[in-house]
């Protein structure tokens, strides 16, 4: 019966991220037989100070992911912004794909790749962090027989992430961070059973492809997942349904991938934007009927004078509607207060 070793851990944060890799890593023994790669969602524009932080914490070299460093045990490769950090093969991949939960790099894409590279072979980590990011990523681990850990969600500065890996994507093991090392110690001793790990799924290799900008995936006239009938937010296309396991997820024609919980926020977001540009083009309208109603009356059209100052009251009146709704935060579940709402 051939057996490996499990020898790739991926982790992956969001909100909080830092504080709980600051306490995983500074755990950690210098002599980790794993390669450990880190995923925390960060802005675009910036640069990175992350390895540098981990790195005064950490008995293991901190480096900053590099397309073509091959995975080394006994070190730690954190992202970098805006590129996906990619497993291929034995080495790391970094690539420009299509942003997934709005995020580039982003958890999933680092999981689903290693999935497909290593099997059995991962450990899948997800920490602190908002919304179901990770979920999807997990399903992909557990998949092709690697083991999942997330963080206790009452040690976590935020919950949902792990949360969702657990409930949807189906973590076998919840525990503290500060239990995490010894946890991954054993994890990293047991022989794996290889024999019944199925191969990656067509739907695995096209997203991994996907993510990497292969123009084979992108050629093909199919999409993986079934219409949804719901427009990606970020390029406006048709969304299409993908449904794996337990989670149905949605990902559009040029690759941009959206998990439930995200996609819910994002269209959130975008309805606000649009009530803003709305309440702005009240307010304008408001002003030129009052500006207009003045000069009618300065003139003697006492007829057009009146109907320049309805306008103004009703585009005044759904302005003040507006700015109620904006302000009560109802589109997003995150109302005030009621003694705040009151004052």
């Amino acid at each position: 019966m051939p057996t490996t070793q499990r020898d790739l851990v991926v982790v992956g944060a969001s909100a909080g991220g830092v504080e709980a890799l600051r306490e995983l890593l500074g755990r950690l023994p210098a002599d980790l037989p794993a390669a450990v790669l880190v995923v925390l969602h960060m802005p675009p524009g910036a640069r990175s100070a992350l390895p540098a932080i981990l790195g005064r914490v950490c008995a293991l070299p901190v480096r900053p992911a590099r397309h073509g460093d091959p995975l080394e045990h006994g070190t730690v490769t954190v992202c970098v912004p805006d590129v996906h950090l990619i497993v291929d093969g034995d080495r790391i991949a970094l690539a420009r794909g299509p942003r997934e939960n709005g995020h580039r790099p982003a958890v999933d894409v680092l999981f689903r790749s290693a999935a497909r590279a290593a099997g059995p072979r991962v450990v899948g980590v997800v920490l602190s962090g908002a919304l179901d990011d990770g979920a999807a990523g997990m399903i992909a681990v557990r998949a092709r027989g690697g083991v999942g850990v997330v963080q206790d969600p009452d040690d976590a500065m935020y919950a949902s992430m792990p949360l969702h890996a657990r409930e949807v994507g189906g973590a076998e093991h919840v525990v503290p961070v500060a239990a995490m090392p010894e946890l991954l110690a054993r994890l990293l001793e047991e022989e794996v059973d290889v024999a019944e790990v199925p191969p990656p799924s067509e739907l695995m290799e096209t997203e991994a492809a996907m993510a990497e900008l292969d123009g084979d995936a992108y050629d093909t006239a199919d999409r993986p997942g079934e219409a949804s009938g719901f427009g990606c937010p970020t390029c406006h296309g048709a969304l299409f349904t993908i449904t794996e396991g337990p989670m149905e997820r949605y990902r559009c024609r040029v690759g941009h991938a959206w998990s439930p919980e995200a996609l819910a926020q994002e269209q959130t977001q975008a309805l606000e934007s649009a009530l803003w540009m709305a309440l702005r083009g009240l307010e304008e309208r408001a002003a030129l009927s009052l500006h207009m109603g003045r000069r009618a009356e300065e003139r003697g059209h006492r007829h057009s004078a009146q109907r320049f100052r309805v306008r103004h009251d009703e585009a005044r009146d759904a302005a003040a509607q507006l700015r109620g709704l904006l302000h009560r935060g109802e589109l997003g579940g995150s109302a005030l207060p009621h003694a705040v709402e009151e004052g």
